[in-house]
């Protein structure tokens, strides 16, 4: 992410702590390696794993922290590596993947669901509202705008933005 396209293999080498020579065992060009790199940063399966491993005995509240941190780490990661390299659409093995995002907003699903009767909305609006919020504060800041915390996220989110009086109740 810090050199982008433009990163030589003897950096790649260098980061990876190994002979520039023994990267040309395993890749054939740099081309393959970015190739490599990116699918590793769209591979939804880590996150789908991070998710199911949630504790289901939690509290609503830890499970969102954990649910808005591995969903921000995955979006950083995409976003910053698609910026990084410049790439404009999705590399062609990732975009038949909706079958494994499917499979990701069933791991998110199933974090809430549980937590039904605790929601204003319906777990799967919770999940899409989550991700959106999650998507937003993983692009870079635009004009110095400072960062939002993933617990700042989840007390938004669980608890609004409006202090609840009897007034905004009855609203």
């Amino acid at each position: 992410m810090k050199h982008g396209a433009d990163v030589t293999t003897r950096q790649i080498a260098d980061a990876a702590g190994i002979a520039e020579g023994t990267v040309f065992r395993v890749f054939d060009d740099k081309q393959a390696i970015i190739d490599a790199v990116v699918l590793r940063f769209m591979d939804p399966k880590p996150t789908i794993a991070a998710l199911s491993a949630i504790d289901t005995e939690a509290p609503l509240e830890h499970k969102l922290l954990r649910m808005v941190e591995i969903l921000r780490a995955r979006f950083q990661g995409v976003t910053g590596i698609l910026t990084a390299l410049g790439i404009r659409e999705l590399p062609v093995e990732m975009r038949d993947a909706k079958d494994l995002a499917e499979i990701r907003r069933g791991a998110a699903l199933a974090i809430l669901e549980p937590h039904r009767d605790e929601l204003r909305v319906e777990p799967e609006t919770a999940v899409h509202v989550l991700r959106l919020i999650c998507f937003a504060s993983a692009l870079p800041p635009f004009g110095g705008t400072r960062e939002t915390s993933s617990q700042e996220i989840v007390d938004v989110v669980l608890h609004g933005i409006a202090v609840q009086s009897s007034e905004t109740k009855e609203f």
